[in-house]
């Protein structure tokens, strides 16, 4: 059993969708990360995760997970409003952008952190495209404005890496640490 530290729905469709049975304990931490570049703060964030909610699963595995999106190396979070959502796709189309997913393993103390990333490419989009897709509402949760698993991924035109990366858990990346870990699927 894996105690998910995240309120992520798609990283819990994840991992039900790679056999791994778990509980989501929420965790409640500090989301600052200074000045530090994407990759070392998602991975920073991950581990703040797991340890907020290791503390209250003794002996239990806690997954940590945090993703950012970076456009030219400059982090683009979650969309403030719908006026926000369109500026942020405004400037992904026609473009690649970089999405950074860490995760940290914990239990007991010990850690395993790793982050992976995937370049997407969008379509070139038009200001019509952008407004019907933000009226649906499902870019105002989601970092980068769009969700890669639902209506965004019209938007998408190419994907370089693993594709879950960019839904918020790198499936491979992880199936391989859990498995070394004895942590198995259990259907």
């Amino acid at each position: 059993m894996i105690v998910l530290a995240s309120g992520s729905p798609r990283r819990g469709e994840i991992l039900s969708m790679m056999g791994y049975a778990y509980v989501r304990d929420v965790a409640d931490c500090d989301e600052e990360t200074g000045d530090l570049t994407a990759d070392k703060a998602v991975a920073l964030l991950a581990e703040r995760k797991a340890a907020a909610v290791s503390a209250r699963h003794p002996g239990e595995w806690v997954l940590g997970s945090d993703t950012l999106v970076t456009l030219d190396g400059t982090p683009i979070g979650k969309p403030a409003d719908a006026e926000d959502a369109e500026r942020m796709l405004a400037a992904l189309s026609g473009r690649t952008h970089t999405v950074y997913t860490g995760v940290c393993l914990m239990r007991d103390g010990e850690k395993e952190t790793f982050v992976d990333s995937a370049r997407v490419t969008f379509y070139p989009l038009n200001g019509e495209e952008i407004a019907r897709y933000v009226a649906t509402g499902e870019p105002l949760d989601k970092a980068g404005a769009y969700g890669i698993q639902g209506r965004g991924a019209a938007l998408v035109r190419r994907i370089e890496g693993d594709f879950f990366t960019v839904m918020g858990l790198p499936a491979g990346a992880l199936a391989r640490r859990l498995t070394a870990r004895q942590i198995l699927p259990e259907n």
